[in-house]
């Protein structure tokens, strides 16, 4: 039994990079510093945690925008009359 509890223990645990430098301005690691103490966590865990929301919100939609471009590259595009035609259409099947 202590070994399935060990195994979902590790199962949760995310697989670590090796470690990176970081310089930050003093503020904003004064700010980390303080959010770490007070929550009891450590630098690391605060610094991930915002790379996380980050890369939830900001970078989600950056990557979304570099996808789009990469679409427009490789041809695979719709022509704006031809799908306002089809939502007209579809908005035409349901009103009937």
């Amino acid at each position: 039994m202590a070994d399935k509890k060990n195994a979902d223990k590790s199962a949760d645990k995310p697989v670590l990079s090796d470690p990176i430098t970081l310089r930050v301005p003093q503020d904003i690691l004064e700010d980390i510093e303080r959010i770490a103490e007070t929550a009891d966590r450590s630098r690391s865990w605060v610094i991930v945690r915002a790379l996380k929301y980050y890369l939830i919100n900001e970078g989600s939609d950056l990557l979304e925008i570099r996808q789009g471009l990469d679409d427009v590259k490789a041809g695979r595009v719709h022509d704006a009359e031809e799908v306002f035609a089809e939502l007209e259409r579809l908005s035409r099947e349901d009103a009937a």
